[in-house]
């Protein structure tokens, strides 16, 4: 059985057939929201910016939203590894109170996970690296979107929802996709364009809360309702416009990588309440995929990786044992991904888009 599934477009194909895989070949890189569900990817994160885009000589855009930013974040310091060390331990080790644990006790856990994801120099090391440009995806709410929890945030989210059944357009009515990216970055279009995009300049001063902002899921853990740079507003989870992103929407002539949690997407949050738009096969020509295949999941306890809703459904103590037999399994999809990127056939056993 094979753990990790490739999953490649016709134009990165010809790339890698010219190419073969190295540090400079990926133009962009996707991080997408999904919570726990990151713990799958950690160790293979560790293997691309260990062993692929090591001595890496020109720019890379990475565009996440919610965990996909977060991920980011711990591959732009100084010691990518070490980062990803100390917060999947952490990340591991979170508890609460009850299975249904108030707003403030999830954002009080958040705040504590930012913080050990960073440590003393992550958000200057964030916003200052020399090549990988943190695009960090939130999405600032109008009208009844913008105001704090309470009967309006509740009717603004309803009918952002109904809306979005008729049209994802109509999202705009709704929020406003704000983008934290260093100046230097450039603007992936039109993978980031429409709903009123405004890119604000990614500092050390607005990491922390940018991140926290992208991971906000309204009614899960508090927004953030003031951005050094930004303004004032409020401003949520970046997978409510962009949950697993418009993969057709990729720049043309351009190859970018999307680690991922299984080979379907939902485009925005939600789509996932809507069986004609959730859970989509991909098929893009610049796309390079990589996830964990269908038999590989199927061999997990509970037939899944971890998601948040294991925090209501399962005991604490099982809860844990099951998300670290996870990261274990896991480092299969981190030795093949090692093996193909240092193998004589750079599309060795990949499946063609």
């Amino acid at each position: 059985m094979k753990a990790l599934e490739v999953r490649v477009g016709q134009v990165a194909a010809k790339r890698l057939e010219r190419e073969g895989w190295h540090a400079d070949l990926i133009d962009g890189l996707i991080g997408a929201s999904g919570g726990p569900k990151w713990l799958i990817l950690g160790r293979l994160d560790r293997v691309l910016m260990s062993d692929l885009l090591s001595g890496r000589s020109k720019p890379l855009d990475a565009v996440g939203s919610s965990i996909g930013s977060w991920r980011h974040a711990a591959m732009a310091q100084v010691d990518p590894c070490t980062a990803f060390d100390r917060f999947e331990d952490a990340y591991l080790s979170q508890h609460y109170t009850s299975t249904k644990p108030a707003v403030s006790e999830i954002t009080e856990v958040a705040l504590w996970l930012m913080n050990t994801l960073l440590g003393e120099d992550g958000a200057r090391e964030v916003a200052e690296h020399p090549w990988l440009r943190s695009h960090i995806v939130t999405a600032r709410g109008k009208g009844l979107n913008g105001l704090r929890p309470g009967v309006g945030l509740v009717t603004g989210m309803g009918l952002a929802a109904v809306g979005n059944t008729v049209s994802r357009k109509t999202l705009g009515a709704s929020f406003q996709r704000v983008v934290f990216a260093p100046d230097s970055a450039s603007h992936p279009s039109p993978l980031l364009d429409g709903f009123g995009t405004r890119y604000v300049s990614l500092t050390e001063a607005n990491v922390f809360n940018a991140l926290m902002a992208s991971g906000a899921i309204p009614y899960v853990f508090e927004g953030v309702y003031d951005i050094a740079g930004a303004g004032k507003g409020a401003f949520w989870d970046g997978g409510i416009i962009d949950y697993h992103f418009d993969l057709a929407r990729l720049p043309d002539d351009q190859v970018w990588l999307y680690p991922h949690f299984n080979s379907r997407t939902t485009t925005g949050w939600f789509d996932k309440f809507l069986p004609w738009r959730a859970d989509q096969q991909v098929s893009a020509e610049q796309l390079i995929m990589i996830c964990p295949s269908d038999a590989f999941l199927a061999k997990l306890p509970f037939g899944k990786i971890p998601d948040r809703r294991d925090f209501g459904k399962i005991p604490e103590s099982i809860r844990e044992k099951y998300w670290r037999h996870c990261v274990k399994e896991s480092q299969h999809l981190a030795d093949e991904f090692h093996e193909l990127i240092n193998g004589p056939d750079p599309l060795a056993g990949v499946v063609r888009l």
